[in-house]
């Protein structure tokens, strides 16, 4: 019981520090794709810390389990984990590890429900809206304009993905302004933003008094916004991009004194026109190689005793 033990103490101290340095740290606004990256692979290794733990107190608590696990491995390997130390406990924490992760389960599949359901209500109001032309193959429809007196524009996802803009935003977006937000809504859905949404929102809800996964989907709402906002910029630059995001969203109140649900887009249009310089190539893959080897951490902590006892 000695390494379930550990692997649960490297979860929560995984879960408690990360945060704190990225939050410390001033290169994710910088690099937002980089920062995406880094926040899953300490999410992974929280996740991975917890599945690894249950593995092996059940392989403790439970012979039948303990057969599966090790299979045909050699007696030294087997005494290497020292499962019948704290075995009283282990039973306990198999079971409330597993019930964890049933809950996780549980929590993703009411979120990807719940998004279906919204899409299909949005879907249908956008029939409603924006009905077929006769002969038209709606398969074959990436873009509606609906009438509006709001500039708004997104993208609906799904098997058949769909641009939604309003007749307001045609006629406020100015020049390539347009193009800048038609590049932005792409970009999340070529990075399939929508699905790492949904895993945030699942394990925040599922857990809301663990403060990692808060922070979790806090950084990837915001993280993703920037990500898109950088790939329209180096499409149609920077100026007009700020320049859509203002014309889309001033109508709003987001830039008055008082927050507001969009209070990020001030944050955003600065960090356009402040144009903050990237990290080095060398640096941007010295962070992703370090980001990668937060999970296998967790790795070499439960197959250590075995690689040891085998020599």
């Amino acid at each position: 019981m000695v390494v379930p033990a550990i692997l649960l103490l490297l979860g929560v101290l995984t879960a408690v520090v990360a945060p704190r340095l990225l939050a410390r740290a001033d290169w994710p606004d910088r690099e937002p794709v980089v920062a995406l990256w880094v926040w899953q692979c300490v999410v992974a290794a929280v996740l991975l810390c917890c599945a690894l733990s249950m593995t092996l107190s059940a392989a403790a608590a439970w012979q039948a389990v303990r057969g599966h696990v090790f299979g045909s491995a050699p007696r030294s390997v087997v005494e290497a984990y020292a499962l019948g130390v704290g075995a009283p406990w282990a039973a306990t924490t198999a079971v409330a590890l597993a019930l964890g992760g049933v809950w996780t389960a549980a929590m993703l599949v009411r979120e990807v429900a719940r998004a279906r359901a919204r899409r299909r209500l949005r879907r249908a109001e956008l029939r409603v809206r924006a009905p077929h032309l006769p002969g038209e193959d709606p398969g074959h429809r990436r873009l509606a304009i609906l009438e509006g007196e709001r500039p708004d524009a997104w993208w609906l996802p799904g098997t058949a993905p769909r641009l939604v803009v309003t007749t307001a935003a045609l006629r406020r977006l100015k020049g390539r302004q347009l193009d800048a937000v038609l590049a932005h809504e792409q970009g999340h859905a070529r990075a399939r933003h929508d699905w790492l949404l949904h895993c945030a929102s699942a394990l925040a809800e599922g857990f809301p008094q663990v403060p990692v996964f808060a922070a979790f989907r806090a950084e990837m709402h915001r993280l993703v916004e920037l990500a898109a906002d950088d790939m329209a910029s180096r499409r149609f630059g920077r100026l007009t991009t700020a320049l859509a995001l203002v014309e889309l969203n001033e109508d709003r109140g987001v830039f008055g004194p008082c927050p507001t649900g969009h209070g990020h887009v001030p944050q955003r249009v600065h960090r356009l026109l402040t144009a903050p310089a990237r990290l080095t190539a060398a640096r941007r893959l010295r962070l992703t190689a370090l980001a990668a080897l937060v999970p296998v951490i967790p790795l070499l902590v439960a197959f250590g005793p075995g690689l040891r006892a085998l020599g």
